[in-house]
């Protein structure tokens, strides 16, 4: 499958604003996001200075943002949008619960890796385990009282031990327990948008895809 392989910063000032791809780099002045706050490109500061944009820009524009921040593929956003647009209860809501609990970035909720591509790697490496067996497909989806651990020969990583001192000095969500001495988590109960620490407009994806 296709997925885009270069500067994660410049996802970010395509977008305009930090998507936190980066882990702590995010957090420090080095952010490219800080320095050069315009698209990329030969053309990028003159976008800056263009007219405002579309309703159509404005929701395409808030759907490769929060596709670019969980790390999915046009075709799997799509596919999320398409199983959840059917379930009760508000589309947009569902569409950021089911993509909060994929596999990948429960692992980064509970701060077991600095961002969810270096969950991704882990998952893929097989360093995680979900009820005990190891899964290593980052979409999986994790279902309320499941437990996600570290498995013990992997405990040891530096990434894992520099995210967790990192994750120590933040919050973690409602609708995750974590036990930092066990190197495992479990999600409580379905996210609810409140609960979803995202800056994201996801009715106006909604909005798109209805058309």
């Amino acid at each position: 499958m296709a997925r885009y392989t270069g500067p994660s910063c410049r996802q970010c000032r395509r977008e305009g604003t930090k998507l936190f791809l980066k882990g702590t780099k995010c957090f420090t002045e080095k952010c490219p996001v800080e320095r050069r706050p315009y698209a990329p490109g030969q053309h990028g500061q003159a976008t800056a200075r263009r007219k405002k944009m579309s309703e159509f820009a404005k929701q395409l524009r808030e759907k490769q943002k929060i596709k670019r921040i969980y790390g999915v593929s046009e075709k799997q956003f799509r596919n999320t949008f398409e199983r959840v647009s059917s379930h009760p209860g508000i589309t947009g809501h569902n569409l950021l619960a089911a993509l909060e609990t994929r596999l990948d970035n429960v692992v980064y909720r509970m701060g077991f890796a600095p961002s969810r591509k270096a969950a991704r790697q882990l998952i893929r490496h097989r360093h995680i385990e979900v009820r005990g067996g190891l899964v290593d497909v980052p979409s999986y989806q994790v279902r309320p009282g499941e437990e996600v651990r570290v498995k013990q020969a992997s405990r040891e990583l530096a990434l894992v031990m520099a995210a967790m001192e990192q994750a120590a000095r933040g919050t973690t969500p409602s609708w995750i327990a974590v036990d930092k001495e066990s190197f495992s988590g479990r999600v409580l109960e379905k996210p609810q948008r409140p609960a979803i620490p995202l800056a994201a407009q996801e009715q106006l994806v909604v909005e798109l895809y209805s058309k």
